[in-house]
């Protein structure tokens, strides 16, 4: 049966699901060389300080084209010592957006500082440099631009931005490991590029997080804020070395240290990276040739500075060409056994941050692409025929509740 040709009825009106076996917006995808790499590590000397370590992070630099890189615990501590390093601290002000994970504003709070959100852009939902321009205070000391579903922030305008207010541009890169920003690596551009590896990620280590940065003022900080404040090299030391065994605290610092067996993990699914990106383009490709036709739906517009590898797919609803809300047609895909998310509840409207005096309406472009989003199933292991169900069912649902 053609679904273009009749309305076809939605599993959720008792019609046939598109699939039989549920399928989940995003999943890891491990191979035999990924375990060998962390049974490798774990019949080692080091689980944890190790080699390793290091190796990953030369990598990093190797592929975005940055000059440093210190890797941590996950991509929140990534955020927290980034923020250190650009010397935020209390009655400071960080301007990021609300249409992301809470731990792009939530690094602010752990300095003593406040966030504020700037508006998106309409139809690339990353943040929009000239709100940006308009919120910055004499309050302002950086800028946590992120790079929302894997495609690069508007670079050139928002360093412009910083350059003139002296503001410190941090780019929060957790979903944008495979991106290039006019050519190049993004985490080579910024002061500051942040990582995460979580599962849901196109590169994984289980957790895990980076901060890559082309500034050994930063790089140095960086060092010390991952590991307690401590430090083994006799230059940054007040005293001199008693012996091998010395080190001294110099800083207040935390243990966001990565283990050797993640960064073994990550180094390998690094190897994968150039298939991992390939495959995601391939099936935002083909969802945006599906959708574009489509009234009742709006796809993504992408910058063509960006050479983006995506880390999620936003399918926007057009709610005025549809019988149904977002929920309905949520939970319609979840009938059809395509199971969806929702990327992001804007980070203001959660209770801790109503209680800090934050209320809704502060970003209207934000708030009105919360109430439209799903986010779609996008991983490397999906076959053509998860693809192509993916499709069917969207397209079942607009078609069959459209106006």
């Amino acid at each position: 049966m053609d679904i273009h040709e009749e309305k076809v009825i939605p599993a959720a009106c008792g019609g046939t699901p598109v699939r039989d076996k549920k399928i989940f917006y995003g999943h890891q995808y491990i191979d035999e060389a990924d375990i060998q790499a962390v049974v490798d590590v774990m019949r080692s000397d080091y689980l944890t300080c190790g080699p390793k370590i290091g190796e990953l992070e030369k990598k990093l630099c190797e592929v975005t084209g940055a000059k440093y890189a210190v890797v941590c615990s996950n991509g929140t501590a990534a955020l927290h010592i980034a923020c250190m390093a650009a010397g935020v601290g209390p009655g400071d002000e960080v301007i990021t957006t609300p249409i992301t994970f809470a731990a792009s504003a939530n690094c602010a709070l752990y300095c003593g500082a406040r966030p504020v959100f700037a508006d998106i852009r309409e139809d690339t939902y990353n943040i929009d440099p000239q709100s940006v321009s308009g919120k910055v205070s004499e309050k302002t000391k950086a800028v946590v631009a992120v790079d929302f579903t894997g495609q690069s922030v508007e670079l050139d305008e928002l360093l412009a931005v910083c350059r003139e207010k002296n503001l410190v541009l941090i780019e929060d890169g957790a979903h944008v490991i495979g991106t290039k920003y006019k050519g190049k690596g993004n985490g080579s551009i910024s002061d500051m590029t942040t990582l995460s590896f979580h599962p849901v990620k196109t590169v994984t280590g289980g957790e895990g997080g980076a901060v890559l940065t082309n500034s050994e003022e930063y790089y140095k900080k960086l060092l010390l804020y991952r590991a307690h404040g401590i430090t083994r090299d006799p230059e940054m030391m007040e005293g001199e070395p008693e012996g091998d065994w010395y080190y001294e605290q110099i800083a207040l610092g935390y243990n966001y240290r990565m283990t050797d067996m993640q960064a073994a993990l990550i180094m390998s699914q690094l190897d994968k990276l150039p298939m991992f990106s390939k495959r995601r383009k391939e099936i935002v490709a083909r969802y945006d040739e599906a959708f574009a036709g489509i009234p009742q739906l709006r796809v993504q517009k992408e910058i063509p500075e960006s050479d983006t590898t995506r880390h999620l797919y936003i399918l926007r609803l057009v709610p005025e060409r549809l019988k149904i809300g977002r929920k309905e047609f949520f939970d319609a895909l979840a009938a059809e056994n395509v199971c969806c998310n929702v990327h992001y509840i804007p980070t203001y409207y959660f209770p801790y941050y109503r209680k800090l005096g934050y209320e809704k309406g502060i970003c209207p472009k934000a708030e009105k692409l919360y109430e439209e989003i799903i986010s779609l199933p996008l991983y490397y292991a999906m076959t053509n025929q998860d693809v192509e169900d993916v499709i069917e069912a969207v397209t079942k649902i607009a078609e069959y509740y459209g106006k």
